[in-house]
């Protein structure tokens, strides 16, 4: 969740500058494991934490659980990168929690 946002006359950072109501649309991704499983994730939104970026992702088939990847992004392509540690994993988590409002 980018806390960049364009100005413009409606507010909502579209850059379109009407002023109207916008239906949220979400965006997934599908995250392929190595044992050939897939898994296709709604995209909560990316985040910094200290220098660092992170994407949350939300299983469609799993209710109440987030998976959370480093984020990098390369040009128009982007890389998920597994977090390693538990203290990084788990000062990602409260980021997180306090970006969503828990």
């Amino acid at each position: 969740m980018n806390e960049d946002k364009k100005s413009n006359d409606c507010g909502c950072g579209c850059g379109c500058g009407h002023d109207h109501e916008h239906d949220y649309e979400p965006e997934y991704i599908t995250l392929e494991f190595d044992d050939d499983t897939e898994i296709v994730c709604e995209i909560l939104g990316a985040f910094d934490v200290g220098d660092k970026e992170y994407i949350a992702l939300a299983p469609e088939d799993k209710e109440d659980e987030v998976y959370f990847y480093g984020y990098k992004e390369n040009g128009e392509e982007f890389e998920l990168v597994e977090i390693e540690s538990d203290d990084e994993f788990q000062e990602v988590v409260k980021v997180f929690n306090q970006l969503m409002g828990e």
